[in-house]
């Protein structure tokens, strides 16, 4: 799908999360530590990042043109919160069952699939052409800064 040059680097990132997401979704008892080790070399440094990312800048432009109370807004928002919340009890916790990585799987690629074919459509339609071109660039700022430290 073609992207706005906006949410191109967003789209990147969905794809680096597609791919632990099926390594997730695919984890049998022999390799579910793997599945976890992808999770935990992807959802530090640019899963939390990609959420905030949205979250902050990517949102808050849309809120300019758009409803921020539209309910794909809301979900994206309610979708990061649960994500998050998997996340942190998969790589918390040592008990976590293959069962666990299939669920958590599920969610970012229904997630991902979610904001490439409603959410980011619905952006690019609200916003006009200067202020995605605005926006893409501090996106592009934003992707190559040092990682802001975790609280």
């Amino acid at each position: 799908m073609k992207r706005e040059a906006a949410l191109a680097a967003l789209s990147r990132d969905h794809h680096q999360a597609l791919v632990v997401a099926l390594k997730l979704r695919r984890a049998t008892a022999p390799t579910a530590d793997e599945a976890r080790a992808a999770l935990a070399a992807f959802w530090p440094v640019h899963g939390r990042r990609h959420f905030r990312v949205e979250e902050e800048i990517l949102l808050p432009a849309y809120a300019g043109q758009g409803d921020p109370h539209h309910p794909l807004v809301a979900r994206a928002l309610c979708d990061h919160v649960a994500i998050r919340h998997r996340a942190h009890e998969v790589l918390g916790e040592s008990h976590s069952t293959v069962a666990d990585l299939h669920e958590l799987g599920g969610l970012i690629a229904a997630h991902v699939r979610f904001e490439e074919r409603e959410l980011f459509p619905l952006i690019e339609r609200a916003m006009p052409v200067a202020q995605l071109a605005a926006l893409a660039a501090t996106l592009e700022d934003t992707e190559h800064a040092p990682p802001a430290a975790e609280r």
